[in-house]
């Protein structure tokens, strides 16, 4: 059975199912638990399951779909296309589909606004293909009804704008990293006014990547809701980000957890506005992923934070409050 949570109406007409499991194992691959995480997710009532090519798993992803029993039409599957198949996008798209053994996806992403060569190498920004030649190629591909919406991931409102004057649909949603640390107020209010949906990917940062819980989840009047409610800080986050109006997407291999994070709260006014005022405090306005310290001359993926429009500095601290 399909778990009571609300669904949001994306600017195709489609409903996208506010919780959804994130299918990014922490690297590539990961195929089998991934299929099992899967079954798990759907025996516990989600419907709402994201992937990519990049995450290596779509073909244990679309078998745990498969084999499910939960009828097709019931499930939203998003997978996404690499960036070293931005020249490529009808190819890649097939490949996906091929792999997840589905006549359809609901929702298909530009995993990130950056190409690559095939060798895997950063094609320099504003170098061909652009993300809007992509976006132009992943238009096409509503023709085919092989996928019902198409969106991006990553983008900042520098780039969206680019994107929608000189483009003619626009994009259903933008997946990015969003949680009480980093909220994206201003880029949320901005796709609102367009239609378009965040889906926040790491609602609930990566643990493993900080060994232990990221830092919002001690924070302490997050700690304090959470036991209000005889609840985890884990279901306070995810809730937060639900009632706010965006969609959340996490991960978890944990059959008790992924049950726990589709089990949202009904917080109060009071509360939300505790929630969202998280970020204000010292230190806390930041990204809490790893990628930002990957690169010695602090590029994300090849391009600079000022090409990617985001408003941060090295490490993925944000540079003022909004």
């Amino acid at each position: 059975m399909a778990a009571k949570i609300p669904a949001f109406t994306l600017n195709t007409g489609y409903e996208m199912p506010s919780v959804g499991i994130g299918c990014w194992m922490g690297s590539p691959g990961g195929g089998e638990v991934a299929e099992q995480m899967c079954r798990n997710a759907l025996q516990s009532g989600y419907r709402h399951i994201d992937t990519a090519y990049g995450y290596g798993n779509e073909e244990y992803v679309g078998k745990a779909i498969r084999e499910s029993g939960v009828p097709r039409e019931e499930i939203f599957l998003t997978t996404k296309l690499p960036n070293h198949h931005h020249h490529k996008v009808k190819e890649s798209f097939e490949e996906s589909l091929a792999k997840l053994g589905v006549d359809y996806v609901d929702l298909y992403l530009m995993h990130w606004p950056q190409a690559y060569t095939e060798d895997n190498k950063p094609i320099p920004y504003g170098q061909s293909p652009t993300f809007v030649e992509t976006w132009k190629d992943m238009e096409a591909l509503l023709d085919t009804g092989k996928v019902r919406s198409i969106g991006v991931s990553n983008f900042s409102i520098k780039l969206l704008e680019v994107l929608l004057r000189e483009s003619s649909i626009v994009p259903a949603t933008n997946q990015v990293e969003c949680h009480p640390c980093l909220p994206s107020v201003d880029l949320k209010a901005w796709c609102e006014k367009r239609g378009i949906l965040i889906t926040a990917y790491s609602p609930l940062g990566r643990p493993k990547e900080y060994d232990g819980k990221p830092v919002f989840l001690e924070d302490p009047d997050v700690v304090s809701i959470a036991k209000s409610h005889s609840a985890t800080p884990g279901q306070v986050a995810l809730s937060w980000g639900v009632k706010r109006g965006t969609a959340v997407i996490p991960k978890s291999e944990n059959p008790e957890r992924i049950k726990q994070n589709i089990t949202l709260l009904d917080l109060t006014d009071e509360e939300m506005a505790t929630l969202n005022a998280i970020h204000k405090k010292p230190g806390m306005h930041r990204s809490l992923l790893k990628y930002h310290e990957y690169s010695s001359d602090g590029t994300i993926l090849g391009w600079t934070y000022d090409q990617l429009g985001w408003n941060m500095t090295k490490g993925g601290i944000v540079c003022q409050l909004d």
